[in-house]
């Protein structure tokens, strides 16, 4: 099945949202992202327990915090579903570069000039 979605997004596999640190949703975003967003278990049914729960805190803290230096907390979201919605997964991916395209480049992305 082909999914239909922005080539624009990048992939990035991990065994478990819960994985997934704040600093690595900062460091993307310090390094160019325009956004981040997590795809997760659904809640209640994650392998490693926990794992999409300790990933939702961190995803909030995340948009505190960049909401805290000025940034859109929206830049970086959280979304569940089972390892069987492909289609809604592209579903998620097409929604979040809407979102991303409306809220524009990352001001903090490398090269990117405030004269321009």
């Amino acid at each position: 099945m082909r999914l239909d979605y922005s080539p624009d997004i990048k992939v990035i596999r991990v065994p478990c949202t819960g994985k997934v640190d704040v600093i690595h949703i900062l460091h993307a975003l310090e390094k160019g992202a325009d956004g981040v967003y997590l795809v997760g278990c659904l809640e209640g049914d994650c392998h490693f327990l926990h794992g999409n729960l300790l990933a939702k805190k961190r995803v909030q803290r995340a948009r505190a915090i960049l909401e805290s230096i000025g940034m859109e907390g929206d830049r970086v979201r959280m979304y569940n579903l089972s390892s069987g919605e492909a289609p809604q997964f592209a579903q998620y991916a097409r929604e979040m570069d809407e979102r991303i395209r409306e809220l524009g480049p990352n001001p903090i992305k490398p090269g990117l000039s405030s004269a321009a």
